[in-house]
């Protein structure tokens, strides 16, 4: 067998199971965090063994967070540079083409698509990465390099500024790495034309992990009056004028989201149908129910409310709060669509919360769709926290 060029890191006598049973991670008090261990650097590759010495594979480590090692590769001959990195990307590339043809969704997420801690998402000839572990940082002009073999975009911008990097002791910073950005770019989904900001947009500029739900949303909007909280770029709101709604009104605290949706909803012809506000979204919906309006559907989008697990419980009870706000706002027989991109809050958490917050409206409901993020974000078999979006659509009485 050839030897790996890496050095060894190795799990403690006994703790090698779950990672041969095929988990992607192991854990620093898994691990034998001896002198060796300690001094390697964040973020490089190593030859992970059992503490028997059985080879498990290559792995990015870290002697420094909670997860230490993150497997890219069961064979522990593999070597990982640009081709191997490529080959990553070209799988990736296949499968999302199957999907959604055109060149616009998440390419790669995540360990689900064997490149761990990294995020790319492609708006054509546009590619924003975001790195949020030590070890695809470290990797970083192979993965450009690999980019480039496989894509050729016109403009690479590096988003760097997670939250998650700060765990792995890595600064928070936006460059374009390759090329020119000018304003926002254009993307299409579902027939659709949107507009992301992806240097100064939330996360990489554009939530692809909707999709499909603003597409089950669309389909009830004919004829309707639709209200979209938390609209960011009008992604639902549009989607429904574009089917027909009588009136779609996004409501968002971002002036900058919001002036992209404007321009979005003239890019497809529904300017007439949609209204923008700058608002707070709590505010507003009480602001809204004081004054008697109502709407055939309401959709919450909100950001993550439990950015960690000490907000769990207050989160928790916003989530309640919402569902309680929205559903006032519902015709009788209409329909209001909610979700929580909170990793923390798991899927029956959350359907607790819309229940109660549903009871404490007053109203009844019945579950037409659950459901969670796009198929361009897979989750890992071995990670099902990683399936961070949880969604319900339902009809309420």
């Amino acid at each position: 067998m050839t030897l790996s060029p890496y050095p060894v890191v190795k799990l403690q006598s006994g703790r090698h199971k779950r990672v041969k049973g095929g988990h992607p991670w192991a854990y620093s008090n898994e691990i034998v965090m001896d002198a060796a261990a300690k001094a390697l650097p964040p973020g490089g590759l190593v030859r992970l063994e059992s503490g028997l010495g059985e080879a498990l594979g290559v792995a990015m480590f870290n002697p420094h967070p909670l997860i230490a090692a993150r497997l890219v590769s069961r064979d522990p001959a593999a070597i990982i540079n640009a081709d191997f990195l490529a080959q990553r990307l070209a799988a990736a590339i296949a499968l999302r083409e199957q999907l959604y043809s055109g060149g616009f969704y998440r390419l790669i997420h995540a360990e689900a698509d064997g490149l761990p801690g990294l995020i790319v998402d492609r708006f054509g000839g546009t590619v924003v990465v975001q790195a949020n572990a030590a070890g695809i940082d470290c990797l970083l002009p192979e993965l450009l390099a690999a980019i480039d073999a496989t894509l050729a975009p016109r403009a690479v911008v590096l988003r760097n500024d997670s939250g998650a990097r700060a765990s792995e002791g890595l600064d928070s910073h936006v460059r374009v790495a390759k090329g020119n950005i000018a304003g926002p770019v254009e993307l299409a989904e579902n027939g659709g034309r949107f507009l992301a900001d992806i240097e100064g947009g939330q996360k990489t500029g554009w939530f692809y992990d909707q999709r499909e739900n603003r597409v089950a949303v669309a389909a009830l909007a004919a004829g309707a009056r639709v209200l979209d909280l938390y609209a960011y770029g009008g992604g639902f709101a549009i989607a429904a004028a574009r089917a027909g709604a009588k009136e779609a009104v996004a409501i968002d605290r971002s002036a900058a989201a919001l002036d992209l949706a404007g321009q979005a909803a003239a890019l497809n012809g529904v300017s007439d149908a949609c209204r923008f506000a700058r608002a707070e979204a709590f505010a507003e919906l009480e602001r809204l129910a004081s004054a008697g309006e109502r709407f055939d559907i309401v959709v919450a989008d909100p950001p993550a409310f439990v950015k960690s697990k000490k907000d769990l419980a207050a989160g928790a009870r916003g989530y309640r709060k919402l569902a309680r706000l929205a559903a006032a706002l519902v015709t009788p027989s209409g329909f209001m669509f909610i979700a929580s991109c909170s990793h923390n809050v798991d899927v029956p958490l959350f359907a607790e919360q819309v229940r109660r917050g549903i009871a404490d409206a007053g109203r009844e409901g019945r579950i037409l769709r659950s459901s969670g993020a796009a198929a361009d974000h897979p989750v890992h078999p071995h990670l099902p926290e990683s399936a961070y979006l949880k969604a319900q659509l339902l009809q309420l009485g």
